[in-house]
């Protein structure tokens, strides 16, 4: 196997007196999906801002490809391809789907930001790309608040994917969401991962959605790494009570594994 898209070594975050991450090493390879688990207080957000450049670290290193970065910025980490798609989804509801895909990003024809919307290409677009991940916008001008919350979901990876994400980290994407919903999220990701090129970082407290999709796992809590590994190494194993259930998940694997 290559080395790890993205790795982290010896990172550590304090916010004054508090240590909120302390010395995680971390590595996520192209191709794959790997599970970051942990309650609340773990330091599962803390890290993924870190990541994305909204936290510089206190200490540690980041490398993606191999390379050392410095994040100043969250536009540092996405033009290194690091793309995350958070709980609120940044999504306006009042526009298209289209809009929302290009939103910041709309193409153009004319001087600046005040030419025309080239709308027909940017449709067509939105529509290929959804449909690359298993969602058929038959109209990309619909409302984005006609869809359901995992079509919402699929739109927000479509779009990181699109915008070049390599390494892209969902936090929390099945969260408040229905069993159908939670499902069409979960078939995204595997649409994805057999893509590949992707690492995908997968943040949940659901044990049964980690071992449903995930490749790798990593468990956190108060800032710390507390078990690691493959899903053949961890299988059987009482880390952090990973799952229950076992007929219903195997129900649920089959159907994934048809995607």
């Amino acid at each position: 196997m290559s080395g790890p898209l993205i790795r982290t070594e010896g990172l550590v975050k304090r916010f004054g007196p508090f240590t909120a991450l302390n010395g995680i090493d971390l590595e996520v390879h192209a191709g794959e999906i790997h599970a970051l688990l942990g309650d609340n207080g773990a330091g599962k957000s803390t890290l993924i801002k870190t990541l994305s450049g909204i936290h510089p670290p206190t200490e540690g290193q980041i490398y993606v490809e191999g390379r050392p970065v410095n994040f100043r910025s969250p536009r540092d980490a996405s033009d290194a391809g690091i793309g995350t798609v958070y709980q609120d989804l940044a999504i306006n509801p009042l526009l298209s789907v289209t809009r929302n895909f290009f939103m910041g990003r709309e193409l153009r024809t004319g001087p600046g930001p005040f030419g025309m919307l080239k709308m027909d290409e940017m449709d067509r677009i939105t529509h290929e790309e959804m449909v690359k991940i298993g969602i058929n916008v038959s109209d990309p001008g619909q409302l984005i608040g006609t869809m359901s919350g995992g079509q919402r979901q699929t739109l927000a990876i479509a779009r990181a994917i699109h915008f070049g994400a390599k390494v892209l980290i969902l936090d929390e994407p099945t969260s408040a969401l229905g069993q159908k919903q939670q499902m069409e999220v979960l078939k995204t990701m595997m649409r994805v991962k057999k893509r590949g090129g992707i690492a995908i970082i997968f943040i949940t407290h659901n044990e049964i959605h980690s071992q449903l999709v995930a490749d790798r796992f990593t468990f956190l809590a108060l800032g710390e790494v507390i078990g690691r590994g493959t899903k053949a190494e961890l299988e059987g194993e009482d880390i952090r009570h990973l799952m229950a259930g076992g007929h219903e998940i195997r129900d649920l694997e089959l159907e994934l594994a048809a995607v």
